[in-house]
Order: C-alpha cells, then sequence, then structure tokens
C-alpha cells in the first residue's frame, strides 16, 4: 500500500494548480503572458521538474538492473524538455518586452540579467563539489577543475544555466549594436539555431553540450521574442479565434508527442553506438518532433492561460524560488538515490519513491529559500537607501 502512495501525486498536481484559479467571464480575458500568471505556471512546473528528475532515478527504462525499477513517476520521465520550454520562451518573451519598456534597459544587462544566472551555477556547483567529497568521491587535480569550471557537471542539472546566459550575451550583442530590431531579432534567431545545429553533430560525451537535451528546447528563446515583438497583432487574433485554437492546440498536444516518442524510436539520437553514417541526420528529424510537441505545449499553456487565471499562496511562493529550487533539489535526488550521479553509492537511498519525493521537496524548498538570500547578499540586493528602507535592485 505505501507504494502505491506515489500516485496521490497525479491528484495533487492538479489540486495544486486550480487552487484559486479563476476562470475569466464570457467576453472577458485573463492576460496569460503577465509576470504574475507566468510566475505562478513555473512554480507549479518547478514541481513537476523535480518529479522528472525523481521518475529518472526510480522508473526509468534504462534502469539497470531492472529490479531497481519502482513505478509510479513514467508520465515524467521522458518530458523534462517540455517543461523547461516554457521557461525558456518567457526568458526570450521577458527579455524583448523589457528592452522595449524600460529606459536605458541594457544599461547594466550584463549585471542584472547574466552574472545572477552564473552567480546560481557555481554556488550550487562548489555545494554539489563539496557533496561529492563527503560521499567519498575519489578525484585527482585534472578531475576537481573540471568539476569547478563546470567543464564537466559537477551539478548534473546545469545545462539549462550554462546555456541561457549565451543566448542572453546574444541577445545583449545583437539589441545594443544593431539599430533595426528585426534585423537585432534575427541575429538572436541565427545564435540560437547555430547552436541546435551544431548540438546535433557533437555525440553524447561527460562534458559540455552532452545530448539531446541540451538543445531539444531552446528554440523557444527566439520564438519568445518574435511573440513579444508582434504580440499587439497576435493576441487580438488568438481572442478572435480563441476556441479554434485552443481546442486544436490541446487536442495536437497527445499525437504531436507520440510522434516525438515514435521518431525517437526509430532515428535515435544514439547512432553514435552503432557508427550509423546519418547519425546528425537521425538527430535532426527527431529534434524537428520535438520541436512541435514544445511549441504546442508553450501555445496551449498561453491559450488556456488567456480564460483561466491561476495563482495561488503556494505556486506565487514557487514562483519567486524557480531558479534556485531548479539547481538545488537535484542535490537531494542524488543523495536519496542508489548512488550520487552514477557513481559511489548515496548516502540515504530511499526506496520509498512517495518518501523520496518528500524528502527532496522538503529539503529542497528550505535550501532554494537560503540560495535566493545568500544570492541577494552578495549581488547587493536588498540594501537599505538613505532613508532607511529597503531599496530592491532590477532583476
Amino acid at each position: 500500500m505505501a507504494k502505491q502512495l506515489i500516485y496521490s501525486v497525479y491528484f495533487i498536481l492538479p489540486v495544486l494548480l486550480l487552487w484559486n484559479a479563476r476562470p475569466a467571464g464570457r467576453g472577458q480575458w485573463n492576460d496569460s503572458l503577465s509576470l504574475e500568471q507566468t510566475k505562478a505556471f513555473q512554480g507549479f512546473l518547478a514541481i513537476c521538474i523535480m518529479l522528472h528528475h525523481i521518475g529518472q532515478k526510480t522508473c526509468a527504462s534504462w534502469l539497470f538492473p531492472k529490479s531497481r525499477i519502482v513505478p509510479g513517476l513514467e508520465f515524467f520521465v521522458p518530458i523534462g524538455y517540455v517543461m523547461v520550454a516554457f521557461f525558456v520562451f518567457f526568458n526570450g518573451y521577458g527579455a524583448y518586452k523589457s528592452f522595449h519598456t524600460k529606459k536605458d534597459y541594457l544599461n547594466g544587462f550584463v549585471k542584472k540579467r547574466i552574472l545572477p544566472i552564473v552567480l546560481a551555477l557555481y554556488s550550487t556547483t562548489l555545494i554539489y563539489f563539496i557533496a561529492r567529497l563527503l560521499v567519498g568521491e575519489k578525484m585527482d587535480l585534472n578531475g576537481a577543475l573540471l568539476y569547478l569550471s563546470s567543464i564537466k557537471l559537477c551539478n548534473p542539472y546545469t545545462w539549462y544555466v550554462i546555456v541561457l546566459p549565451f543566448f542572453y550575451l546574444a541577445f545583449y550583442l545583437a539589441f545594443k549594436f544593431i539599430k533595426k530590431d528585426g534585423l537585432a531579432v534575427a541575429v538572436v534567431a541565427a545564435f540560437v539555431i547555430g547552436y541546435m545545429l551544431v548540438g546535433t553533430t557533437i555525440d553524447h560525451n561527460d562534458y559540455l553540450i552532452r545530448g539531446e537535451w541540451w538543445w531539444n528546447c531552446v528554440h523557444l528563446f527566439p520564438v519568445g521574442i518574435l511573440f513579444a515583438k508582434y504580440e499587439d497583432k497576435i493576441v487580438p487574433h488568438l481572442r478572435k479565434y480563441f476556441w479554434v485554437y485552443v481546442i486544436v492546440a490541446v487536442l495536437a498536444l497527445y499525437p504531436l508527442y507520440i510522434l516525438s516518442v515514435n521518431a525517437q524510436d526509430v532515428f535515435s539520437y544514439y547512432g553514435e553506438n552503432w557508427g550509423a553514417p546519418d547519425t546528425v541526420l537521425r538527430r535532426r528529424i527527431t529534434l524537428l518532433t520535438q520541436v512541435l510537441v514544445t511549441l504546442d505545449f508553450v501555445f496551449a499553456a498561453i491559450l488556456l492561460g488567456m480564460k483561466v487565471k491561476i495563482g495561488n499562496k503556494f505556486l506565487k511562493f514557487m514562483g519567486t524560488i524557480t531558479l534556485e529550487f531548479y539547481l538545488i533539489h537535484g542535490l537531494f535526488v542524488e543523495l536519496c538515490d542508489h548512488t550520487f550521479d552514477g557513481g559511489v553509492k548515496s548516502p540515504f537511498p530511499i526506496k520509498n519513491v512517495f518518501l523520496y519525493v518528500l524528502v527532496v521537496f522538503a529539503l529542497g524548498v528550505p535550501s532554494a529559500i537560503l540560495l535566493k538570500k545568500l544570492h541577494g547578499l552578495i549581488l547587493g540586493k536588498g540594501k537599505s537607501g538613505k532613508n532607511g528602507k529597503s531599496v530592491q535592485k532590477a532583476a
């Protein structure tokens, strides 16, 4: 009976998402692109990503021996990139909107946008490094330097915060030095597409651009920019034909997902394992199907948000710590697994998956809060002004 408790997450998650949700009346619309709405949904997705990572440790098909597999979270195992796509879309959307609505937005852009992400990467890298030493992982000086530099991922869940600063940097350089808005957008899009094309040529490895999850949802960054650029035309059009778009988007989601799964089964990303001469082509065909499913997921989420406003105290809170929770919860995923990142034996393995989830969440949330406070202190946020009131620097 205790093993079956994990299935309760499929009841708990809808409750968390829809608690205090408010549908818009007939002829009324909710702003699904507002910061409040998107942060709430990102807070929800952060929990789903945690379940994705735990699912990979407990019921993924590639686990060996098969006796290790404990069912319950199979739904979450293959969809991590789909959920991250929502974050990437709003990274691009938010950057473009801020550029056009905030005066001198690019002044101090590196400090405001890029430095906090880099700080979060290396602060958590140091924490994971200490954890690896404490659990008994052996490493020489070269191995330690690879970990501390994040050339080899000390924190195995950091690909997103390694890639994102480069996209932001491309955005900064394009919009700072190119005066034509459309051309600047095209340059950023070309940079991201170029990154994806390069990524498909790299075999799976232990270092940077390790596999398909490094590039199979990043196209949403320029898509977010394009949406923001043409939002004044797109949103009225979506409202006019809302029911057509929402029905098609929702009904297409599962078939597109199955298409992507079948494409991966048929073509595979792992052609290097058997020396397939067309490995890169296989990856790009599979990537194309995943581009479709991620686009549809984000599109469906935006459409549904236009008629249903989500948001409660819990989601609002989780939306404030998504970056920190994303980076630190994996430490407890590894400490409670059979092995720490596939290496030495983990000190606190938990066989009951529901208890595993509870422990990771219960330790991940306060750790994320502490990390956020630490990062705020380092970056000088929340310092007192002359009038004694707290002054929060722009994020």
